[in-house]
């Protein structure tokens, strides 16, 4: 065989593998999941790494939504996220660092969670 019409094979083949790769990473992508699976929390004391998998699973702490999204009335529906009503500055309501502060700190305190500042915000 010619090195021309071997050269042409390889870029066919090179040509056709790509569109397959392609066309299997965009019809195989995994979905988003529907809720967060970690989220995280920047703010002046440090940054906190919030784990929804561990706090609503049974292996984990077993809370459900409505424990932290106080203004869930349905189960079924999708929870609003926290910066909805608590606002960096607390113009509408309690700030957000109050409101989680009063949140996660009581539930650890109650249930075993860490409860020194540096356990859960990092630098």
């Amino acid at each position: 065989m010619e090195v021309k019409t071997e050269r042409t094979i390889a870029y066919c083949l090179a040509a056709v593998l790509l569109v397959v790769g392609v066309i299997c990473y965009t019809a195989l992508a995994k979905k988003a999941p529907e809720q967060p699976l970690r989220i995280m929390f920047k703010n002046t004391g440090g940054k906190v790494l919030f784990d929804h998998k561990e706090h609503l699973s049974e292996a984990g702490y077993g809370f459900e939504c409505a424990d932290c999204h106080h203004t869930m009335e349905d189960p079924e529906e999708k929870p609003e996220s926290c910066g909805e009503c608590h606002t960096e500055d607390g113009e509408d309501g309690p700030k957000r660092s109050d409101a989680f502060h009063q949140q996660c700190k009581s539930c650890h305190e109650e249930g075993g969670g860490p409860v020194k500042c540096e356990e859960c915000h990092a630098m």
